[in-house]
């Protein structure tokens, strides 16, 4: 049914290949256009429905102290050599100004005034925490409103102001603040065309056609137009997270111009044997089309899983990301087939001139290499006898040497790859999720020299502020036993002055640990002040106290999914196993595809750890500091993984499932399968790889861990795994590959995947199971 339908989109696609096109240029444009009129941007709301953290900011917001909105700061230090805020009249003349410019900014609510505290003596203003103790830095913090009534203008008013300010006061002036974090563009503009770049010259010299190179290069860009606009209007509808927008373009790139790869070289194969183009075109993506639609809905499936977390951002980050997914799988069965419609026999001969060369390059003696390779070959049974158009050339004869050599020593080349991923895995048992703070940015951001200025002039500590928000609810004394109890703490450094909202008397405290947010020792504080100190304060009375804060968010959502994790991994393996069983009709083979996946996960998980946390190989990505896991990756990661190395396993299993159903040979199954395949499936993997760490360099350590991560996954995945492991195991397991009891294979559907033979209505010769 899903092979009939896909035939009959593909060459309908490719008969009337304007039409189509055209479709998707309106499309592109309508979404481009309602991005426009209707959408909003990205907003980082890291709170989770029952959070401790999620009771604090509805208790700051019910307040009304403003400290619910955003804020910013502006550190700043006299230009002359020695000079201090205490003793330079034109310093703090120069403050007095600063401060007053601010607060004539659109949206802001107020600003702290260290020039009128320094006016009332300067051990006032160091014990307010407005200038350090040398009297030489000091901070304006300025509030603004809740994020939702703000915009990326009213950054650039500050920064606008800034840049003014320097070149007018004696000052040295750095800002930071969640303003900067909520609305400073994502710099994945210029990693999404470094990636594109890289995708252009791999396709390029993998078909030796420029033709070729643009088609899955031009696909891509139109579906990423479309998927990161839809994402665009989202965010006007609801709170969609500022890492969905670069997750999108990273995993949209890498997907789509995979897909359109393997329908690609399907398309080539049938046009090299004879096929008119439109009718290439349509049993390409009848074959490869129906991997692409599984393997799509895998990673969909995947990422949608997050909603087990019940984090609202994390699920509304997967949705936003699956659209993009949804809409490369769509422009891979309608839009490819047309580019391949107009693009007509050109693409077959490109690639037949580009054999030639290369053959004719290699002269006799290669020639007679081949011949003797394929005459030893022959003692793997029937290897070699049906080979794609292309198996002269040398990469597919060298893919068959190797896959040859893999099975006929299977076990030490699955103990040693298995032995080395497991070795990659070891460092997860160090893993440790919190908050990157400024501190990890580069030199060149105004925010790290801002953090910088803050830890030489007040600590580190001051640098992630925690908020707790209490409810008297009638008790008088319960502020002063909660003030005093939190500055008692060891972990606690100092407690700015409570802020008593009149109306409803709800107080908020700003309290400043000994430690910095990144820190674990943070995370400990937390929770004492959570199990401890707060309950002991409030006593057996009706009021309530909860510690909220940036740090005290992500704390709270990174063991929410910790918790949550166990839960989500084995959904995710259990539908990925009766998905696979369903596709392939087997029972090992799915159960030996997912151990696999856990493997290159594992292994990628590993090299996050030895990167970030201990700093291995850090100054390759632009890493200055080391920095623990963003709580919420190594989930969403997860996700994102499993569903793209399903991609790989459907591709190459599909392949592999051909030829055992053409022959009834196992041995010949494996290596004309995976040998057929590992020239696409290492292209396509360069691809994504390129594609993902093009964006490892970006400054966000977030965006540098999701693009290594799934760039370490993704060449895990495509060499060790399916180019040693999968062989290798799969020559072990022998016929036992296909078992599927009777019984079950009764109560089965049939597959959305099957053989070339099936999509073409040839029967096979052999029945699985």
């Amino acid at each position: 049914m899903l092979s009939k339908a896909l035939l009959r989109l593909g060459a309908g696609a490719a008969r009337h290949p304007w039409r189509v096109i055209a479709a998707w240029l309106v499309a592109a444009t309508l979404a481009v256009l309602a991005a426009v009129a209707f959408g909003g941007r990205t907003a980082d709301s890291m709170t989770a429905p029952g959070l401790d953290s999620q009771q604090a900011a509805e208790l700051i917001g019910r307040a009304g102290t403003g400290q619910e909105g955003m804020t910013a700061q502006l550190v700043v230090t006299p230009l002359g050599e020695g000079a201090t805020f205490f003793g330079d009249d034109s310093a703090r003349t120069a403050l007095t100004r600063l401060r007053t410019e601010v607060e004539r900014l659109p949206h802001v609510l107020g600003a702290s005034d260290p020039a009128g505290a320094l006016g009332a003596g300067g051990d006032t203003a160091v014990r307010g925490g407005l200038v350090s103790a040398d009297g030489r830095i000091a901070v304006v913090r300025v509030q603004y409103l809740e994020q939702s009534r703000l915009s990326a203008g009213d950054l650039d008013a500050l920064v606008g102001l800034g840049d003014r300010l320097r070149a007018e006061l004696p000052l040295r002036v750095e800002m930071g603040g969640n303003l900067f974090y909520a609305f400073s563009d994502p710099d994945g503009g210029v990693s999404e065309l470094i990636g594109l770049l890289a995708a252009a010259a791999i396709l390029f010299l993998a078909f030796g056609s420029l033709v070729a190179a643009a088609l899955p290069i031009g696909m891509a860009v139109f579906g990423l137009t479309i998927g990161v606009a839809t994402m665009t209007v989202l965010a006007g509808v609801t709170d969609v997270p500022a890492f969905a927008p670069v997750l999108g373009s990273m995993v949209g790139l890498g997907v789509g111009i995979d897909y359109a790869l393997f329908v690609l070289a399907r398309h080539r194969e049938y046009l090299a044997r004879g096929l008119d183009p439109h009718e290439a075109a349509g049993r390409a993506v009848a074959t490869a089309g129906r991997p692409v639609v599984f393997a799509g809905g895998t990673v969909v499936v995947s990422i949608l899983g997050l909603a087990v977390a019940n984090v609202p951002f994390m699920t509304v980050g997967g949705v936003a990301v699956s659209i993009v997914v949804l809409t490369m799988v769509l422009a891979s069965v309608t839009l490819l087939p047309a580019f391949l419609g107009a693009a007509g026999p050109r693409l077959g001969r490109a690639g037949r001139i580009a054999r030639a060369r290369r053959a004719g390059r290699l002269g006799r003696a290669r020639r007679a290499g081949r011949l003797g390779r394929a005459r030893r070959a022959g003692r793997l049974g029937r290897v070699g006898r049906r080979r794609d158009p292309e198996a002269g050339a040398v990469p597919a004869a060298g893919w068959r040497r190797w896959i040859g050599h893999v099975s006929r020593h299977p076990v030490p080349y699955a103990v040693g790859a298995a032995g080395l991923l497991l070795a990659a895995t070891l460092p997860v048992l160090g893993l440790r999720v919190g908050l990157p703070d400024d501190g990890s940015l580069p030199q060149s951001r105004t925010e790290r020299r801002a953090y910088d200025l803050v830890a030489e002039g007040f600590g580190p500590v001051t640098n992630g502020p925690v908020v707790i928000a209490a409810d008297p609810a009638g008790d008088p004394g319960v502020l002063d036993r909660l003030v005093g109890a939190v500055a008692a703490d060891p972990g606690i450094a100092s407690v700015a002055p409570a802020r008593v909202d009149r109306d409803t008397g709800i107080a908020t405290l700003m309290v400043f640990p000994t430690t910095s947010p990144q820190d674990g020792a943070t995370a400990a504080t937390l929770a004492r002040l959570r199990g401890e100190v707060l309950p002991t304060a409030i006593g057996d009375g009706p009021a309530r106290a909860h510690v909220g804060g940036a740090a005290a968010s992500l704390s709270d959502v990174g063991r929410r999914t910790s918790q949550r994790l166990p839960v989500f991994v084995a959904a995710v393996l259990a539908m990925s196993f009766l998905l696979l069983m369903l596709v392939f009709r087997s029972v090992l083979v799915p159960l030996k595809a997912v151990l696999l996946n856990l493997l290159s996960i594992g292994a990628a998980y590993g090299v996050m750890v030895a990167v970030f946390q201990w700093g291995w190989g850090g100054a390759l990505i632009g890493l200055e500091a080391t920095v623990p896991i963003v709580s919420f990756i190594p989930m969403f990661l997860f996700a994102i993984l499993f569903g793209l190395s399903m991609d790989y396993e459907v591709f190459l299993l599909s392949r592999v499932r051909e030829e055992y159903v053409r022959t009834g040979d196992n041995a010949t199954a494996v290596v004309e399968g995976v040998a057929g395949t590992a020239r696409i499936i290492t292209s396509a993997a360069l691809i994504m790889v390129a594609v993902f760490l093009s964006f490892a360099v970006a400054d966000e350590p977030s965006a540098k861990m999701f693009g290594l991560g799934l760039a370490t996954a993704i060449l895990i995945d495509a060499t060790v795994v399916r180019m040693v492991l999968v062989p290798a195991t799969m020559t072990l397991l022998g016929r036992a590959n296909w078992w599927l009891p009777k019984w079950l294979d009764r109560m089965l559907p049939r597959g959305p995947v099957g053989t070339d033979a099936e999509s073409t209505g040839e029967a096979p010769r052999q029945r699985l199971g």
